[in-house]
């Protein structure tokens, strides 16, 4: 421990808190001892006396979990029933379809096919057709580096739900290429 030096010149009574700056972090150091009261002398005492009357409260560290914001813990399956169920209310509204993607986004995992195929007919009954391919292209982008591997999979699976819908992918309306994008004046011929 750094030299303890304390800058009072008033004797300490029972229980006297004061702070100790050690390594730019501030330690609450809380003096409790029956031997500080206000006949005793304070720099008569040893330093190991001293030392075993102090003692260190930690500072209580808070963890943040995202986007949870308790303790419990969710399964795989109830994450998934909870957005589905989100999902599939009959009277859910635009603003509420919107919030769901965003939370849903917010999330660090691609989301299943049966929850994609749950967001997209919430996009029909609210008739939100743009807002049905920008989710496309959100779960594209959450595919991430495995994107050759999940992606392909996902639109496997949703497939009949999007014939079903009349809904498009990304790739089949031109936006996976840059909006000018032109084929190249070699390859015309």
């Amino acid at each position: 421990m750094n030299s303890l030096r304390i800058t009072s010149s008033r004797l300490f009574s029972s229980t006297t808190t004061t702070k100790l700056f050690r390594n730019s972090s501030s330690l609450r150091v809380t003096l409790r001892s029956s031997r500080f009261d206000s006949r005793s002398n304070f720099h008569s005492l040893s330093k190991s006396n001293l030392l075993r009357s102090l003692s260190y409260e930690k500072p209580h560290l808070t963890r943040v979990i995202a986007r949870g914001y308790s303790a419990e813990t969710e399964t795989d399956e109830d994450f998934d029933c909870r957005f589905e169920a989100y999902f599939s209310k009959p009277d859910i509204d635009g603003w509420e379809v919107r919030q769901g993607i965003n939370n849903l986004i917010g999330y660090d995992c691609v989301p299943e096919p049966r929850i994609i195929c749950a967001v997209l007919k919430a996009c029909r009954r609210v008739s939100d057709y743009s807002l049905a391919v920008r989710f496309l292209e959100a779960v594209k982008f959450k595919c991430g580096g495995r994107v050759n591997a999940i992606y392909p999979y996902i639109l496997q699976e949703i497939r009949p739900t999007l014939n079903e819908l009349g809904v498009d992918t990304p790739e089949e309306l031109g936006y996976d290429k840059p909006e000018l994008w032109l084929k190249s004046i070699d390859e015309i011929h």
